[in-house]
């Protein structure tokens, strides 16, 4: 399988090209991707002299290089997108570009070059917030931010190509995934690195917002099956079931590191920050797929990781991450 991966240079793009190079000798990647401030080569160190794997530089908004590199592939995976909700409300015409138009350019290509699969990584942030049970894929969308609106509007329009053209589309809506190489302003490995240096965990309202954690690597699985046996049209949620507050997520983190509980500092709430995230995962299930790795299991593993590799994400908390954390917090910084 000739595979194409956009956006394969940030957290869950890097590894699912890392996963899906150690699972599957019958496939090659092109790894299409801008390398914005979250994209890091780094990711892909260890795979960059695989003679499957090439290396693309470009933008999915750009029809020209998206036609060149789409051209011959059997399959497009796209996980190119804005994803963090804070830099979504300081900015979010950035996110429309990416997640709307760059989807659409993408959609474009994959119909007139007529590549038999395109599967869409989605997010459960589409649905909004529940206050009891979990989403299903025929749940109504109600997004709360930028972020999650352009996601939506990204996945509705993914959909109507395959109503009105019959496109082969599928889409993933995940929830919060964690594991290593994730850029440290999302909460799992800014608080680890945070903590390491001693340095405040800044906990927004609360901290008892619920969200549901998923290791990257079971995260990336469930893509896999799903690119491989997922009905064109359809959605699949891809869930850990591990419904866990913030402030819990928080405490774990500092009991792990032998830190203090004093590092925690509650700030300002995120303007329309929604309450609870959970999604029923009934039909990724029916194709055999179930998480594997305990949240307690990888949360250990994650926390292990960035304990191990300092040169990873150093380099990464200055220039441009300085300037956004001494925006986001402030007196934190």
């Amino acid at each position: 399988m000739r595979l194409v991966v956009t956006g394969g240079a940030g957290f869950i793009g890097s590894n699912f090209v890392r996963y899906m190079l150690a699972t599957h000798d019958d496939v090659s990647i092109v790894n299409l991707d801008k390398l914005t401030y979250a994209g890091n080569l780094e990711n892909l160190r260890d795979v960059e002299d695989d003679p499957r794997y090439r290396f693309v530089q470009g933008d999915i908004c750009d029809a020209i290089i998206v036609e060149e590199t789409l051209r011959g592939a059997d399959a497009v995976v796209n996980f190119a997108a804005e994803t963090h909700v804070d830099r979504s409300i300081s900015g979010p015409q950035d996110f429309i570009r990416t997640d709307v138009l760059g989807t659409h350019t993408l959609l474009e290509a994959v119909r007139r070059l007529d590549i038999p699969r395109y599967l869409q990584i989605s997010t459960d942030e589409v649905y909004g917030s529940i206050e009891h049970g979990a989403f299903t894929e025929d749940s109504d969308l109600d997004p709360s931010s930028p972020y999650s609106a352009s996601k939506a509007g990204a996945d509705l329009l993914v959909l109507a190509y395959h109503r009105t053209f019959g496109t082969p589309v599928l889409i993933t809506r995940s929830s919060n995934n964690y594991g290593p190489y994730q850029y440290p302003e999302k909460i799992v490995p800014l608080f680890i690195t945070n903590a390491v240096d001693d340095q405040p965990l800044p906990v927004y309202g609360d901290g008892r917002n619920v969200r549901d954690w998923l290791h990257v690597d079971d995260n990336c699985a469930g893509i896999d099956l799903v690119l491989r046996e997922g009905a064109p049209g359809h959605v699949y949620n891809v869930g850990g079931g591990n419904d866990i507050q913030n402030l819990d997520i928080t405490r774990r983190i500092l009991g792990l590191l032998g830190k203090d509980e004093g590092l925690i500092r509650f700030v300002a709430d995120r303007p329309g920050h929604d309450r609870r995230y959970a999604v029923d995962c009934a039909k990724l299930h029916g194709l055999g797929w179930a998480p594997r790795i305990s949240f307690e299991t990888g949360l250990e593993r994650t926390v292990e990781w960035y304990v191990a590799h300092p040169e990873w994400w150093r380099p990464i908390k200055s220039g441009e991450w300085r300037a956004y954390y001494e925006r986001q917090y402030g007196d934190l910084a």
